[in-house]
């Protein structure tokens, strides 16, 4: 039981250390977020509700310029302020938002935030157990073998993520009769928006799968469910 103290310790650090990114975040959110009210948006949302068989769908808007969506750990899905600019000046659709609001929704109902939750947990046992092995086997480059191998499974299990993700969107735009090719123009644009510039990093260590990849799969999807 001594011999694994130093382990669990480290497993709790790091589960502590997710607890608080997350109360951070949660605060953040409350402080600059407001319900989202759009004319173009909220009858997108209610056919979202109806195919969920939800009384209504809540989404709020994220008071910051970037362009994004996000479900957070606590349930809610929000829309950034640059994505409704974004919208009113006519550069995207409501339904490709809608569409957006869909993927977040799939994140949230699969549980991505709690499983992420034991995926780091599980990856800190991993971590402090490898470099106590090969760390000390291999000084120094070890350590940096077990740092690359553990962001690679952490990207591969965040790609796995957002493929589920967009799946879930894929098929709950079908279900409430909006046009689910809205997701394939907005992967689009929003490769458009960035310059076309892609991270550094190598593929298998970022966070989301390349653009064209997403896109594959959901044409893969609408293919197998036979949408045009």
């Amino acid at each position: 039981m001594l011999k694994l103290t130093p382990i669990l310790l480290i497993v709790l650090y790091g589960m502590a250390m997710w607890f608080f990114s997350v109360w951070r975040l949660k605060g953040d959110l409350n402080n600059r977020s407001t319900k989202l009210d759009h004319a173009s948006l909220n009858p997108l949302l209610g056919q979202l509700a109806n195919a969920m068989g939800l009384p209504r769908v809540i989404a709020y808007v994220y008071e910051i310029p970037a362009i994004n969506g996000l479900a957070a750990p606590d349930g809610r899905v929000f829309i950034t302020r640059g994505f409704l600019d974004r919208l009113d000046a006519g550069q995207v659709t409501a339904t490709e938002i809608a569409s957006v609001i869909a993927h977040e929704l799939g994140h949230v109902s699969h549980g991505h935030a709690r499983r992420r939750l034991i995926d780091f947990a599980g990856q800190n046992t991993l971590r402090a157990v490898l470099h106590s092995t090969f760390g000390r086997l291999i000084p120094i480059v070890g350590g940096m073998l077990v740092n690359l191998a553990l962001a690679t499974l952490s990207a591969r299990l965040s790609q796995r993520d957002e493929y589920e993700a967009d799946r879930f969107a894929t098929a709950l735009m079908v279900k409430a009769n909006l046009d689910a090719q809205a997701q394939i123009s907005l992967l689009t644009k929003l490769d458009a928006f960035g310059g076309g510039r892609r991270s550094a990093q190598p593929a298998w260590l970022l966070s989301h799968p390349a653009p064209e990849k997403r896109v594959a799969a959901i044409r893969e999807n609408l293919a197998r469910w036979q949408v045009s």
